[in-house]
């Protein structure tokens, strides 16, 4: 488009000066400089007036503020009207490419546009002037001043409207921007213009001499165009640049980089502007703009080091020692920055580069914040609402719904999770947590709240829950929605290498909206939680007539905290197990009773399993052992060689610090550790842990005795004895009570008995109540037993006396003890 324009403009100035030179002319007869003279003269004049110009940058281009409009009033006097598009057009040509040479470095194409551009101008305005009057060889008079005047607005309106569209068509702006632009530069130079060439045309007609005094006065007018509009701009450029750096207060990076670029854009008058902002991730961004107003923004890579062009100012946006990008600014290729433009460039770039720290600095804070507002309703390792979230919302859900709108709340813990996170790591148990998680939030319902309570419990409340008539109904649909949860969690998954399945106790309990808070539903789906684990099921509802017993049971941990501070709650009884030949005792097993200040005595059955359950298992592991080592050490005083056994939980075997802290006992009261034997459950046995593995062979590379309790009851205690070398095998008590009466059990025995002996292994047989059992025992070949036909518990301090009796005995006055000789 902008070809095809100026090869128009170009077109008609040649049309122009072509048919102005036909045309015929009719010089007088008298005339002193002759047609020749004159159209030299022309040429001149327009040539000077383009020379002594003033240019200034404005909308993405230079513009050339000349004394055209002097130079064709005289020509209008002095020279053919016909002729002046001709003369303009060598005179412009002949300047420009001058001007080229010596300081602009335009192309040729551009000479042409200008050229071209005022010769058309002039054209039309030889056209409107000869239509009012006749300026040529004419006195001045006020009509031909006035005809003269119209041409010289006609050129100005003309020159300025093709240039303005030529600029814009150029750099794809509006022209409204480079029109204004360059009228405003041009309109005070354009009177002194008109009075120049109105006052030369009077002093050729008064006397020609007097123009030898001219030079002097317009030097001093071209200086004094050239301050003036040096201040215009000066005046000009600071206001642009105090609303440039005012647009960058903006608190994000984006407002920040768009008013960078139209700021520079206005204040630089440039034909791009690139902001480039870096982030603290190493990623770049960059702002581009033009004289068209539009910004546009994408990611790049890091920009190069490279020198710019001459027509460029590129700058680094740093903020002490912390870079936060680069300013590029291209100017147009008429012209490079000035020092002027290249010191307010500086300025602008330090303004933008402390509002684009200041940006960045804001959108940390915002990132800061929304994140500590979303960890402050979140579970940072799953993204579910965490307890705080649960309990708002949740109390925010009952709210809504309507009164007595049925809800239920499900509260479900991961079984054996300690144990993931103990074997596999803590890694293994954040990964299967999460994959909890996502498995949760795929079979949550809209409108239901899901949490992760912390640890491994899950929340789900259900808002949906069906009205019915059947006031069972709730309770029943919140059932089977549990069932099936936890159905579908138990779908095997990988997790850290080990497939498994993600098995859990679910806690169910339905209530009426406006009838409880979520804090009192929590507490009674916990006690339903901890029912599913008693009972060995996987789903249990809240049962009002067994809170009691859960909330004493709950109550009872907080208990034992304090009975562990103190050596008068938890006590040590001991029962002998006695050689069946001599009578002679060949162990103790260490049992431990609660002397509790509100309930009573309490036996194991009461409190071991909650503690098993608990993160206090480690703590009373410790205290059993201190207390039974404590005994051992005391016998060992009294010369007697006797062990003692003491019951392991299957947790306390995940424990990799378990074998430190038995050597450090055994050491601290001076037992040898052959004298300890620790007694592993059939939970153990089954077990193929390697963790467990490994602790029971540190323990038995200290010399510590090992014995499996419980011994066949299940089919991998035979499995459990080619991977660990055990000492004593206990024949359990269901075995013991049957043998009189049922051949397997009796044949169970027997094998037992047979195998430990081929085994070079101990037996005792638990449990044993009656002589006949004692009978049948010795039948089949069993060596030891234990059992209330024999001792019950005794108390730690009367266990010396009897152990001594005991020894004292022979085979010859073998005796049985009934329960109330050893009371």
């Amino acid at each position: 488009m902008l070809h095809l324009l100026t090869a128009a403009v170009v077109g008609t100035a040649l049309v122009a000066a072509v048919v102005g030179m036909s045309m015929p002319v009719r010089l007088p007869a008298d005339d002193p400089l002759g047609g020749v003279l004159r159209f030299g003269i022309a040429i001149t004049v327009f040539a000077l007036s383009q020379l002594a110009r003033l240019r200034f940058r404005a909308a993405a281009g230079v513009i050339n503020i000349t004394w055209a409009e002097a130079a064709l009033i005289i020509c209008l006097h002095l020279v053919p009207p016909g002729w002046l598009p001709a003369a303009a057009l060598i005179g412009v040509t002949l300047a420009w490419t001058v001007l080229s040479m010596v300081d602009d470095g335009r192309a040729t194409w551009d000479v042409v546009r200008i050229a071209g551009t005022q010769t058309a101008a002039v054209a039309l305005a030889v056209s409107v002037a000869t239509a009012l009057g006749q300026p040529w060889l004419a006195a001045p008079t006020p009509a031909l001043v006035l005809a003269v005047t119209a041409g010289a607005v006609t050129h100005l309106l003309a020159s300025t409207w093709l240039g303005g569209v030529m600029l814009a068509l150029r750099h794809g702006m509006p022209i409204g921007r480079p029109l204004l632009a360059a009228l405003r530069g041009k309109v005070l130079m354009f009177v002194g213009n008109v009075v120049a060439g109105v006052l030369v045309v009077a002093l050729i007609e008064i006397d020609p001499r007097w123009l030898l005094l001219l030079p002097a006065p317009l030097w001093l007018l071209q200086q004094t165009y050239r301050q003036r509009l040096r201040d215009d701009r000066e005046r000009r450029t600071w206001r642009l640049f105090a609303e440039a750096t005012a647009a960058l207060n903006q608190l994000d990076e984006r407002g920040v980089a768009a008013a960078g670029v139209t700021g520079a854009l206005a204040l630089f008058e440039a034909e791009t502007v690139d902001v480039e902002v870096t982030r603290g991730d190493g990623r770049w961004r960059r702002y581009r703009g033009d004289p068209g107003g539009q910004v546009v923004d994408r990611e790049i890579g890091p920009p190069g080091n490279g020198d710019p062009r001459p027509e460029e100012l590129v700058r680094d946006l740093s903020v002490g020692e912390s870079r936060v990008g680069r300013l590029r600014v291209r100017f147009p290729g008429t012209g490079p920055p000035s020092d002027r433009e290249r010191d307010v460039f500086a300025a602008f770039a330090d303004a933008l580069a402390a509002a684009l720290d200041d940006a960045a600095t804001h959108r940390e804070l915002r990132l800061v914040t929304a994140r500590s507002s979303y960890e402050a309703v979140h579970d940072s390792l799953t993204g579910l609402a965490n307890r705080a979230a649960m309990l708002s919302r949740g109390d925010q859900a009952l709210r809504q719904l309507a009164h007595g709108q049925p809800v239920a709340l499900l509260l479900l813990d991961v079984d054996q999770f300690k144990e993931v996170n103990d074997t596999l790591g803590h890694a293994a148990g954040d990964q299967l947590l999460r994959l909890t998680a996502s498995r949760l939030d795929t079979l949550t319902r809209s409108g239901d709240l899901l949490a992760r309570l912390g640890g491994d419990e899950f929340a789900l409340l259900l808002t949906s829950v069906p009205v019915v008539a059947d006031r069972a109904a709730p309770m029943a649909y919140a059932l089977r929605q549990a069932r099936d949860i936890a159905e579908r969690l138990a779908a095997p998954a990988e997790v850290a290498g080990v497939r498994m399945c993600i098995e859990v106790s679910v806690g169910v309990v339905v209530a009426a909206a406006g009838t409880a808070d979520l804090t009192e539903l929590l507490r009674r789906a916990d006690v339903a939680m901890y029912q599913a684990k008693a009972s060995g099921g996987s789903v249990a509802a809240y049962d009002s007539a067994r809170d009691a017993a859960s909330t004493d049971q709950l109550a009872l941990l907080a208990e034992l905290r304090e009975a562990l501070q103190v050596d008068d709650q938890l006590v040590l009884v001991l029962q002998p197990a006695v050689d069946l030949t001599t009578g002679a005792p060949t162990g103790v097993e260490a049992l431990i009773r609660w002397r509790h200040p509100r309930r009573g005595l309490l036996g194991p059955a009461d409190f071991i399993r909650p503690i098993e359950n608990s993160d206090q298992l480690g703590a009373f592991t410790r205290y059993v052992l201190d207390k039974a080592l404590a005994v051992a050490a005391g016998w060992a005083r009294e010369g007697l060689d006797i062990p003692i056994s003491v019951n392991l939980s299957a947790r306390s075997l995940l424990d990799h610090r378990l074998p430190g802290e038995i050597a450090e006992a055994l050491r601290r009261h001076q037992v040898p550790a052959d004298r300890l034997v620790l007694e592993i459950t059939e939970t153990v046995v089954m077990s193929e842990l390697e963790v467990i593995d490994q602790v029971l062979l540190a323990l038995r590379s200290m010399g510590v005795q090992l014995a499996v309790d419980d011994f066949g009851t299940g089919f991998s205690s035979l499995a459990f004895l080619t991977r660990i070398t055990v000492d004593e095998l206990k024949v359990d008590r269901s075995f013991v009570l049957q043998m009189g009466d049922s051949r397997e059990a009796a044949a169970i025995v027997r094998y037992t008995v047979g195998m430990a002996h081929e085994l070079g292994l101990r037996v005792v047989a638990e449990g044993v109540e009656t002589a006949a059992q004692r009978s049948a025992l010795a039948e089949l070949g069993c060596t030891s037993a234990q059992g209330y036909h024999f001792y019950k518990p005794i108390p730690a301090d009367k266990i010396s006396a009897v152990l001594n009796a005991l020894s004292r005995e022979t085979p010859n006055n073998v005796r049985s003890l009934r329960a109330d000789d050893a009371s």
